[in-house]
């Protein structure tokens, strides 16, 4: 019991560390993309943003949904991605936190803080600045659409998972795969 509170809790310092140090990239990455493109670009930008999460949000639905049955047999005859699949599934928990808690919030807090930018920028088209009601308007219609369209596809996307987990699984795992083999980049625990 005691080893499983030390295990819980250093995992959740360790992603609030990870959390950190990647809102502070997408931020910075984010706002300095935003500040030296047009306001057209920067709507598009956020709505990758926002796509992001809900990907992320629906690869740690579908870890927690999936049953791992077909990958044993997918990695008993060496296919690409099926011990990656497995590991997935085993580690769901920590697979959805991170997916979904850590991409997902982050892609959320972000899109929020790069739409805010981009509406600026669209008021300053118009001289509308500084709290005139063109700029109100402006950051309350844009904050709605980017949270219909957040919530929206968080909901096709968790239906999505649950129906298709196992190829969503499928398919991040071969993508882990390749990144792993490949590129040399250790994402998943070897067992």
């Amino acid at each position: 019991m005691k080893s499983q509170i030390r295990r819980s809790i250093k995992f959740s310092i360790t992603i609030a560390v990870i959390t950190f140090v990647l809102a502070a990239i997408f931020s910075v990455v984010s706002q300095s993309i935003l500040s030296q493109v047009m306001w057209i670009v920067g709507i598009f930008v956020v709505l990758v943003i926002v796509l992001i999460g809900v990907m992320f949000d629906m690869l740690g639905i579908a870890s927690t949904s999936a049953d791992e049955a077909p990958f044993h047999a997918m990695a008993a005859e060496k296919v690409n991605g099926a011990k990656e699949a497995v590991i997935i599934i085993r580690n769901a928990d920590k697979f959805a936190t991170f997916c979904n808690d850590v991409i997902g919030d982050i892609s959320g807090i972000i899109s929020g803080t790069a739409s805010a930018i981009v509406v600026l920028q669209i008021a300053n088209l118009f001289n509308k600045g500084d709290g005139s009601p063109t700029q109100i308007i402006l950051s309350v219609v844009f904050a709605s659409l980017i949270a219909a369209l957040t919530v929206g596809g968080k909901a096709i996307g968790k239906t999505m998972a649950i129906h298709s987990s196992t190829n969503i699984i499928f398919f991040a795992a071969r993508v882990i795969n390749f990144i792993q083999t490949k590129l040399k980049i250790k994402i998943l625990p070897s067992k």
